[in-house]
This record gives C-alpha cells, sequence and structure tokens, in this order.
C-alpha cells in the first residue's frame, strides 16, 4: 500500500513561503538565467543547503513562484460568475487587476519574461489549467451575450484586453510613471475610472 505524504509543519509551510516571495524578486532582477540558489538563499536569509531542502533545484523554485503568481492573479476570473449582472462583474474583475498590478508588479513582470521567453517552463500550464480556466470564462460571457446583456463579440478577446491594459501598469511602470503627473494613487484612481468606462460602455448592447 501507498504510504500517505507526511503532513507539512509550520515551519516547514513558512519557510517555503519565504523562500517563494524572495525568488520572486531574485527572478524578476536577474531574470531566470542570471538567477542562482545562492542569491535566492541570501535573499531568503536562508543556507543554500537549506533552500535546496525544499526544492532540489532552481527551476522547482521558479516554477513555484509562478504557480503562486498564476494562482493569485487568476483568483479573480475565478469568480466571474454567470448569474451576477455582467456589467458589475466585469467592473469588478477590471478594478481586482488594477489593484494587483498596483501591489505585486513583481509577479506581473517575471510571468511576462516567461511568456517573452516563449514560456518554455510553464507552456504546458497554459495549455492546460489555464485554457480550462479561460475557456469556463469564456462560456460565461457568451451566456451573457446570449441573454443580450453585452454586444455580440469573441469572449478571449475581452480577456485578453482586460489582461494587457491592466497588466501595462505593472509591465511597463517606468514608462508610465514618466508620462503621467500625478502621484501613485492618482495614476491607478484614473486608470480604474477610464478602463472601467471604455470596456463597459463598449460592451453595452
Amino acid at each position: 500500500m501507498a504510504t500517505a505524504p507526511k503532513k507539512r509543519t509550520r515551519i516547514q509551510v513558512e519557510n517555503e513561503a519565504s523562500i517563494v516571495a524572495s525568488a520572486l524578486d531574485v527572478f524578476v532582477e536577474f531574470g531566470y538565467s542570471g538567477a542562482t540558489v545562492d542569491r535566492i538563499a541570501a535573499a531568503a536569509g536562508m543556507s543554500k543547503a537549506n533552500v535546496l531542502y525544499y526544492f532540489g533545484r532552481k527551476e522547482d523554485i521558479y516554477i513555484a513562484v509562478l504557480e503562486r503568481t498564476l494562482t493569485e492573479w487568476l483568483d479573480p476570473l475565478q469568480s466571474l460568475d454567470v448569474d451576477g449582472d455582467p456589467q458589475r462583474e466585469l467592473a469588478n474583475y477590471i478594478r481586482a487587476k488594477l489593484r494587483m498590478s498596483r501591489h505585486a508588479s513583481h509577479a506581473s513582470r517575471l510571468f511576462a519574461n516567461e511568456i517573452l521567453r516563449g514560456a518554455p517552463i510553464f507552456k504546458s500550464y497554459l495549455e492546460n489549467e489555464l485554457r480550462t480556466l479561460v475557456d469556463a470564462k469564456c462560456a460565461v460571457i457568451t451566456e451573457w451575450i446570449k441573454q443580450g446583456k453585452l454586444v455580440p463579440i469573441k469572449p478571449v478577446h475581452l480577456l485578453f484586453l482586460i489582461w494587457s491594459s491592466t497588466q501595462h501598469y505593472a509591465d511597463f511602470a517606468p514608462q508610465v510613471q514618466a508620462l503621467h503627473d500625478g502621484d501613485e494613487g492618482t495614476l491607478y484612481k484614473e486608470a480604474e475610472e477610464f478602463l472601467v468606462t471604455v470596456i463597459l460602455r463598449g460592451l453595452q448592447p
């Protein structure tokens, strides 16, 4: 009979979380090639041997960071409810994505870098788990269209638009900051008002 996996202790869970959080900053700063286990260990305040106890190789750490990033970034998409008002549901989704761009910009840039590299490590996830979720939420949008609540559009392009417009503020932060005269709070307030207004008006039947 197969032995059930041992339950991780609180310390183990905390150490893994610390490694993943520290590795995010290292991967963003140095890229996948430039990031090393030594650098990740130093950032986490641990020995290299201790990091390798939890993750056998750099690729395992990278995958864990990407998995955490995708879980957090896709959680708001999970909440799109077919029984809800589409204008409210989509407005809430846009706002959630902008909050993540503001407060988790490193995660957004890491994911963008992985995509620009051709997603060599995470391609399977994109083609399977992500595809399954997107198909399900496109079905929700399609149902709203059938009910006459939205104009006829290709749902996946609506998701692409929301992703690209909201994540732009994280992925191109230096450019955004150079061209915007207000503070960060004003920037994101204006972005929220603009994107919600433009996207939702374009979807009104």
